[in-house]
């Protein structure tokens, strides 16, 4: 569930975590004035946003709900509380708002007892009616939280997800030491079709525990994984099976959880193991994982099969942001928090590696209009040279770009410096002498002017991810909204996603080297249009 717990990111082995006081840190949020909210990543209409969950499909379209505080103010944040927010959409790209599905704070049925806010879990359809509440049901486990003691809570819907009852027999899955208040959250249940279970996967501070349950109502636990490495507190698992390059011999079980990479030179992520599951325990192939997105701002992943593709692809989505600075930045109004763009993934086998590999969701590209190129051009120091279109400027656009370290080439890096203004850009990167692509946002404008020391330390890191293909030429598709960047390395081999926040009128982009020339083989803009 990202919850209002932060580790202490700067020191991950320890396992002592601190809660963050947003109704402290909010007063001190500046607002970037005249800036807009993003123009094709799902935002709330108001308030507070962070983690998605799980979205399911019925009745013609998809359902997803995310964490929202309807109490979260910027000047005066309240004492807060998420519950489950419900959008809905036909295409993945366009979304529907419909309100509140779960509240917070209500008492259970059965007892009176409120069991607290509403926080991460995921929703099942109990085509079978094992749970009893009819078939076809929505089932929804989710986390609460009352006095710091986390439990799991079972909720229904019979109106295809617009509107749940709590189970009076809750908490389902009740804390196993209250007393201690250790880690129990974010239930990620799926139906294991071989074993004849549904299965709940449960983060648990530094491991994930695995539960079983004949009817969602009543849980027995089975085993846990414990990460070979050292990766803080893991939150919101994700378990399920995917065919290696669509061939169903090579179907395998990936285990994905939201972790902390400070000890590796990484921030707060999504990692994931491949390995077996026997319909009760997840061995793992090896010890330690991959990362499913290099970038800062990839958070509390959620994924979901394709239903004209079972194993062959998925779809992801993940919260933009990361708890080192999620209360200081300088958001642009009455709203705070973004999803990232769907995706579709699937396992690849490249250079010898298997790889999630990401790319946005198709539809996604008919939003931009009248686009804009030009080919076998050269890039060097000076952006006059790579002559790009001219009057390129925009709040939300793709670039998409194919360059290459050609004979007689002697320059190393590309950077594409995109919202710039002259004296201030986030830059777009690739490396050819060490086969990676990279972000620098510490001179993006507003956020890395105005936050404090230690959250811009983290937001100020250049992060990196490998192209594992190498080669001497590079393909980029650059997703830019107004306040954020997702880059996309050879068809997403490579994945890293940021927010940015530049400053206002700051549009500018341009294609420089840091010595010497390269070849920029095409080069693509679209301005968002839809």
């Amino acid at each position: 569930m990202a919850s209002f717990l932060i580790s202490a990111l700067k020191a991950p082995s320890s396992r002592s975590f601190l809660l963050l006081s947003f109704c402290l840190l909010a007063r001190m949020i500046p607002l970037a004035a005249g800036q807009t909210r993003p123009s094709y990543h799902l935002t709330p209409k108001e308030k507070w946003m962070n983690d998605p969950q799980r979205p399911f499909f019925q009745g013609g379209q998809w359902h997803l709900y995310y964490l929202w505080n309807s109490d979260w103010v910027s000047s005066d944040p309240g004492t807060g509380g998420t519950e489950w927010y419900h959008v809905t959409s036909t295409n993945m790209v366009d979304w529907t708002g419909n309100g509140v599905a779960i509240r917070k704070y209500q008492p259970n049925p059965g007892t009176g007892v409120n069991l607290g806010d509403i926080e991460s879990g995921s929703a099942v359809v109990d085509t079978a009616n094992t749970a009893g509440f009819g078939e076809n049901a929505v089932i929804a486990l989710v986390t609460q939280m009352a006095d710091g003691i986390q439990q799991s809570s079972l909720f229904y819907s019979t109106d295809s997800g617009q509107s749940f009852t709590a189970f009076n027999g809750n908490p389902v899955m009740p804390n196993p030491n209250p007393s201690a208040k250790p880690a129990f959250r974010d239930p990620k249940v799926f139906r294991d079709d071989k074993a004849g279970h549904w299965v709940a996967a449960m983060a648990e501070g530094s491991r994930i525990g695995f539960y079983t349950s004949a009817d969602l109502k009543t849980w027995k636990y089975m085993s846990d994984f414990v990460p070979a490495i050292d990766l803080g507190l893991l939150e919101c698992p994700d378990v399920y099976q995917i065919d290696l390059d669509g061939d169903s011999a090579k179907r395998t079980w990936i285990l994905a959880a939201g972790a902390n990479g400070y000890l590796h030179g990484k921030t707060t992520g999504t990692v994931y193991w491949s390995g077996t599951w026997d319909g009760t325990k997840f061995i793992a192939t090896a010890s330690s994982p991959q990362w499913m997105d290099e970038g800062p701002d990839f958070y509390a992943t959620v994924s979901w099969e394709n239903p004209n593709d079972k194993f062959g692809s998925r779809y992801a989505i993940g919260w933009m942001n990361n708890w080192e600075y999620a209360a200081r930045l300088p958001y642009y109004g009455n709203f705070e928090g973004q999803q990232s763009i769907v995706r579709e993934f699937k396992y690849r086998m490249i250079n010898g590696t298997p790889i999630l590999a990401s790319v946005p969701i198709a539809g996604l590209d008919a939003k931009f209009a009248n686009p804009v190129s030009v080919t076998e051009t050269t890039i060097t120091k000076d952006p006059v040279t790579a002559s790009l279109p001219a009057n390129l400027a925009g709040g939300a656009y793709v670039i998409k770009a194919i360059v290459s370290k050609a004979n007689g080439d002697d320059g190393n890096e590309v950077r594409f410096r995109i919202k710039s203004n002259g004296n201030y850009f986030t830059t777009v990167g690739y490396s050819f002498a060490n086969a990676q692509t990279f972000l620098v946002r510490d001179s993006d404008g507003t956020a890395s002017d105005t936050l404090p020391t230690d959250p811009k330390k983290v937001w100020d890191t250049i992060r990196t991810a490998v192209n594992p293909a190498g080669g001497n030429t590079i393909k980029l598709a650059i997703y830019v909204d107004w306040n954020s960047v997702e880059i996309f390395i050879n068809d997403g081999a490579a994945v890293l996603s940021a927010l940015i926040y530049p400053n206002q009128g700051a549009e500018g982009i341009e294609a420089v080297t840091d010595s010497g020339k390269l070849t920029l083989d095409s080069f693509s803009y679209a301005a968002f249009a839809a």
